[in-house]
């Protein structure tokens, strides 16, 4: 695994590229990582198969990340994600690594909604996070 500093560097690589240059954003992943999107049952195999997806991607991806938590070897990234400038939907990324780059990688996808107030009585005062940026 990546001293943090490196591994922080090149995730932040990672989105700032993802969307834009596809070999840049793809320097984190063997070469046989795995993707996989479990609201829809899709699984990729082989960083070529999803780096040629992502090059044709019909949207421009902006993204921002939120958290970064890891430990030994799984890393867990919250961001935000906006499609062609759309309002901000959550996503949470599990990235297995395997030495210095990520194996497998399991993206979470979902909009945001909000609080129930009907728990307003328990409800801390401090958010769980920052409000959102304003959309790209």
């Amino acid at each position: 695994m990546l001293e943090e500093a490196d591994l922080l560097k090149a995730l932040k690589r990672h989105w700032d590229y993802s969307g834009q240059d596809e070999d840049v954003a793809s320097e984190i992943y063997h070469e046989d990582a795995v993707l996989e999107f479990p609201q829809s049952g899709e699984r990729f195999e082989g960083v070529e198969n999803f780096r040629e997806w992502r090059r044709r991607y019909p949207a421009r991806l902006a993204f921002h990340t939120r958290r970064i938590t890891h430990r030994d070897d799984l890393v867990v990234v919250e961001n935000l994600i906006s499609y062609d400038g759309a309002p901000w939907m959550v996503t949470v990324n599990l990235l297995e690594f395997r030495g210095e780059r990520v194996a497998h990688e399991r993206i979470y996808i979902m909009d945001g909604w909000a609080p129930a107030e009907w728990r307003t009585p328990w409800r801390s005062e401090t958010p769980a996070d920052p409000p959102y940026p304003p959309p790209p």
